[in-house]
């Protein structure tokens, strides 16, 4: 059996490589090993090798199950929180030599960072010039990653909670048209006009039909890598898409954007979600800065 194997050339008490070892964290923390290749900069194939190398080594089966649904066997969940709590503390020690307080390291989804973040930062800068931001993607699914002080997404009630989360703006959804799209009824044209489904959200237009009660006619589907994507591809008149308030508040503020349903509510919420450390000074002020952001879009238009 795979249990008993041993590792030839190893010494029985040589510690793994910390490579295997950080790519066995990462997967098992984030339950993927693309997410985990996204968290570390490196390739799913490396993670993969790098996990089988691990089991070798300790003569241990780590995951189990079918490729495509692995889960932890018994050792790999015994593994997993020591080493969870060291790279956490190893993090944190890099942090405090690096200055905590000033460097504060941010991870937000793609759709996020670039439509409603990026343009807002300057804003943070010149309240708070002493705070430098770092900026890298979260993984369109994932939750945590190594090294963040706050990650930013969209999350449901339940793990906003479950988190510990902070919730910044309440979340609404509802399907948006350029106005060159429309021939005669916003409405129907909105409902039958191609719709823009993001990979990262495929469920879009179902969860909006669910929450609102409408069944909209069959229409062709144009698919597209992100939320952002689907955005432009609406500004552009490529198609109709579902999308949260916080993306799209501005263009339908100033006409670009048409929402002839308004936007119906959910339980969620974008929320920032703490990473691991003490509450720096940074982060304090980075995460009042966001709710000060939230409070300041004006409401969602009630769906009707």
């Amino acid at each position: 059996m795979f249990e008993n194997l041993t590792t030839s050339g190893a010494p029985s008490g040589a510690l793994p490589s910390l490579n295997a070892l950080r790519a066995f964290e990462a997967m098992a923390r984030t339950g993927s090993a693309t997410r985990a290749a996204a968290e570390l900069n490196v390739t799913h194939s490396a993670v993969s090798r790098q996990v089988k190398a691990l089991e070798a080594q300790l003569g241990l089966r780590l995951f189990e199950g079918p490729r495509h649904a692995l889960t932890l066997t018994e050792a790999g969940r015994g593994l997993l929180p020591g080493l969870t709590v060291a790279f956490d503390q190893i993090a944190a020690a890099v942090a405090e030599a690096r200055g905590t307080g000033r460097d504060l390291h941010v991870a937000a989804n793609a759709s996020l960072a670039v439509k409603w973040l990026i343009p807002r930062l300057a804003d943070f800068n010149r309240l708070h010039p002493q705070v430098r931001v770092h900026l890298v993607e979260l993984a369109p699914h994932a939750v945590s990653r190594r090294g963040a002080d706050l990650l930013l997404r969209l999350l449901d009630a339940r793990r906003i909670e479950a988190l510990g989360a902070v919730a910044v703006i309440s979340n609404a959804v509802g399907p948006v048209i350029a106005p060159a799209l429309v021939k005669t009824d916003a409405r129907s044209d909105a409902l039958s006009a191609p719709r823009l489904v993001p990979r990262t959200h495929l469920s879009a237009w179902r969860d909006w039909a669910d929450l609102t009660g409408r069944r909209p006619p069959d229409a062709p589907e144009r698919a597209v890598a992100h939320l952002h994507f689907a955005l432009d591809g609406a500004l552009a008149g490529w198609g109709a898409a579902v999308l949260p308030w916080a993306l799209t508040a501005e263009a339908v503020a100033d006409g670009r954007l048409l929402a002839p349903f308004g936007f119906a509510r959910d339980d969620g919420a974008v929320a920032a979600i703490p990473g691991a450390g003490e509450m720096s000074q940074g982060r304090r002020l980075f995460l009042r800065w966001l709710t000060d952001q939230g409070r300041a879009m004006p409401a969602a238009p009630d769906a009707t």
